[in-house]
């Protein structure tokens, strides 16, 4: 992974190529930054960087010795920790069992999420992702050793926010005493979550999400989309490359029309359209499900702006625009902020496992009773 690799993020970038110049890099990094961001890319393109025999001012040369097997993910300094499906059994490696597989995971895209992974694993429903105490002691145990070939041994720690309280505790000794050459690159997405502890002996590098204008170039440099669907996926994503990376996958336009659709379905009061709409909901995946409803808040909060005569602030497409501002003129604003009170509402319901077609049906009751009101 080189930083050339990532699209934007050219001040954090500058930030960790000087430090590594300079050789003011901290021995243990924190890199908190949103879902589906460039946290995880950061921390490999730093490894890189790092170890790389023949860097320049800019970037690793992608060619040596070092840089092929950080590539690879297969550099015998090079060790990472990551959330497994469940806490293994005595004498069971599943760390060492689950690292080809990580290979594999990161080799498709490095801007991936915690529910990404539990589904390439094949986690069942009720396995949620952790890192035990016996991982953490694992790190020690690594660590002590001397590096093969590289000048530092690192260490990359995924989502560390999921170890439990006996393993952030070991996790802190080590960090506390690191030895020499090594560096922790530790990449959260809710920061919140780790003890204050750890937290203080780290040097936490914010990693703002992706701009617009970054996924755009992203998408069409990597996935040769046209600059039309670029640009509406990234209005959808929201700077998530890994949300952006399933709306490739879908039909285009898709969100937006059975958006509409399912507003007009409300508006006209047609409850036998709106049962089966529920049908079809409920025959989504979990995913889709919350697109829509994702999809659904966007264009409300839109609407909200625009009649607040804030529609300069709009991320919309244009596309959109044209229904944003006819659906504002339909609807009051009490009864906007009640749609996206009751989107919220049910967006919990889906991600607890209530039925999805009751959700659905409630929600679209709701609405045309909203639509009646505003009538």
């Amino acid at each position: 992974m080189k930083f050339q690799d990532l699209p934007g993020l050219q001040e954090t970038k500058t930030t960790l190529r000087r430090a590594v110049k300079q050789s003011h890099v901290a021995h243990a990094l924190l890199f908190d930054g949103p879902p589906g961001g460039g946290g995880l890319a950061l921390a490999l393109a730093l490894a890189t960087y790092v170890n790389c025999e023949n860097r320049n001012e800019e970037d690793s040369c992608g060619v040596c010795a070092s840089c092929v097997k950080m590539n690879k993910l297969v550099h015998p300094d090079l060790h990472s920790i990551f959330p497994l499906p469940r806490s293994p059994k005595d004498g069971e490696d599943l760390l060492g069992e689950l690292t080809p597989l990580w290979r594999a995971f990161l080799d498709e895209s490095p801007f991936r999420t915690l529910p990404e992974w539990l589904a390439f694993i094949k986690a069942t429903n009720n396995q949620q992702g952790i890192i035990p105490i016996k991982e953490a002691r694992a790190i020690i145990g690594k660590l002590s050793l001397k590096s093969f070939e590289a000048e530092y041994k690192i260490m990359i720690l995924w989502q560390p926010e999921l170890m439990n309280l006996q393993a952030a505790n070991a996790l802190l000794k080590i960090l506390e005493e690191p030895p020499a050459k090594t560096l922790f690159l530790l990449v959260t997405e809710q920061s919140d979550r780790l003890i204050t502890t750890i937290i203080s002996r780290t040097q936490r590098l914010v990693v703002p999400a992706f701009r617009d204008e970054d996924v755009v170039e992203y998408l069409q440099k990597h996935h040769q989309t046209d600059e039309s669907r670029a640009r509406r996926i990234a209005y959808l994503c929201d700077g998530n490359l890994s949300a952006a990376h399933q709306l490739l996958l879908e039909k285009e336009d898709e969100s937006h029309a059975w958006f509409s659709e399912w507003m007009r379905d409300c508006y006209k009061r047609d409850i036998i359209k709106l049962v089966k709409r529920a049908d079809a909901f409920d025959g989504m995946s979990k995913e889709k499900q919350k697109g829509i409803f994702d999809y659904a808040l966007r264009l409300f909060r839109d609407m909200l702006l625009w009649t607040q005569g804030a529609g300069e602030l709009l991320r919309v497409p244009e596309e959109e625009l044209t229904f944003v501002q006819n659906f504002s003129k339909a609807v009051p604003e009490a009864s906007l902020e009640q749609m996206i009170a009751e989107i919220n509402e049910a967006y919990y319901h889906v991600e607890r496992n209530v039925r999805a077609k009751m959700v659905f049906l409630d929600l679209s009751l709701t609405t045309v009773r909203l639509f009646q009101r505003s009538a």
